[in-house]
């Protein structure tokens, strides 16, 4: 799944979960004007939900993980040049490879597709 969508999705979710905090601040400030209840609620809302939006849209967790290096051997095509190899991602994980399989952008490109096909999220 693409990690844009990913993110969409749990902030939909979070939005969805705010409902029910946001209603009950409401309902503690029910004697309140309903105008100034509201603003009270948001700015709740807003000093929680920072922090919960800030994570879901700025996480490194959610996408993939690359590592970019100058002048390597592309292992594919033999081009020495900025290397590029996908390090980590929710359903792969090449953290602790010992001979990590670099590779020139064209030849990474072409990879990428390769994982994709396999279903490796990226």
């Amino acid at each position: 799944m693409d990690v844009n969508l990913k993110r969409y999705g749990l902030y939909l979710i979070r939005w969805q979960l705010s409902t029910p905090l946001l209603a009950g601040v409401l309902i503690l400030l029910s004697t309140l004007d309903p105008l100034t209840a509201t603003i009270i609620a948001n700015f709740i809302g807003g000093l929680i939900f920072f922090w919960v939006d800030r994570f879901i849209f700025t996480s490194k967790t959610l996408a993939a993980q690359w590592e970019v290096k100058e002048n390597i051997r592309c292992v594919d095509c033999g081009k020495v040049c900025r290397g590029y190899r996908l390090v980590r991602t929710s359903n792969y994980d090449r953290t602790d490879d010992s001979a990590p399989e670099f590779r020139c952008e064209a030849c990474s490109e072409i990879k990428t597709k390769e994982l994709r096909e396999r279903g490796i999220d990226l």
